[in-house]
């Protein structure tokens, strides 16, 4: 299988995703949009893959690639490729699929549990409950016709799958040690104590505690994905 990542930020990376795809030998490629890199045309890869980064998708104004992103990804849905969304990019399927995006009246930064909402083969090898990492200020709708798989006290739209080949998640079970403390290096400013914010010192402390299970998680979820 041949996978293409779209990266915005140069700390944002694929982690343990990346990791997936070397362990199952699938040929990899990025659009580096901070590089001013090019999309690829849809017939040179089977899944899409889409990660965070700070900026929001109704930031066309202040980002020259982002409306070449935004068709590219419509482009790779209409062409039925599977495509996955993290963070930043669950907001930009969703916004393809014809959601609303917008800022969340609250953040969700840190360790903090995600549910389960509707069973779906997706989901099947996560409990009921289960602590991950997030990152996020903004918040999307549910596009139409989508599942909704995941929720948090603190924000109800956490994932979807659609059609079976489109799939947003809003958290970043994809997380590694480096991944988390370039965010936090690079977003140190947005660390005020909150109810669904953490200290950078309870995100060091509590990544010792949840990280080694993220990788069970995300691997797990993209042999599902990668089979249905």
């Amino acid at each position: 299988m041949h996978i293409h990542f779209i990266q915005h930020m140069p700390f944002e990376h694929p982690a343990s995703i990346a990791d997936w795809a070397a362990e199952k030998s699938h040929a990899t490629a990025y659009t580096k949009v901070f590089e001013e890199a090019a999309f690829p045309l849809a017939d040179s890869f089977d899944m899409l893959v889409i990660m965070g980064g700070v900026m929001g998708v109704y930031e066309e104004d202040k980002y020259s690639w982002m409306p070449a992103e935004k068709t590219f990804i419509k482009q790779a849905i209409e062409a039925k490729k599977k495509v996955l969304g993290v963070c930043l990019g669950a907001q930009f399927i969703a916004a393809a699929l014809g959601a609303k995006v917008f800022p969340h009246t609250l953040k969700e930064i840190g360790w903090l549990p995600v549910e389960k909402v509707t069973p779906h083969p997706l989901t099947n090898h996560l409990p009921h409950t289960f602590t991950t990492f997030h990152w996020h200020g903004d918040t999307f709708t549910l596009p139409d016709t989508a599942i909704h798989l995941f929720k948090t006290k603190g924000c109800a739209q956490q994932g979807f799958v659609y059609n079976n080949h489109v799939v947003g998640l809003q958290f970043h079970a994809e997380v590694k040690e480096d991944l988390l403390n370039g965010m936090t290096e690079h977003e140190r400013a947005e660390l005020i104590k909150a109810d669904f914010v953490q200290t950078e010192a309870e995100l060091k402390t509590l990544m010792q505690q949840h990280i080694s299970l993220q990788k069970q998680y995300m691997f797990g979820f993209l042999e599902t994905f990668a089979q249905l």
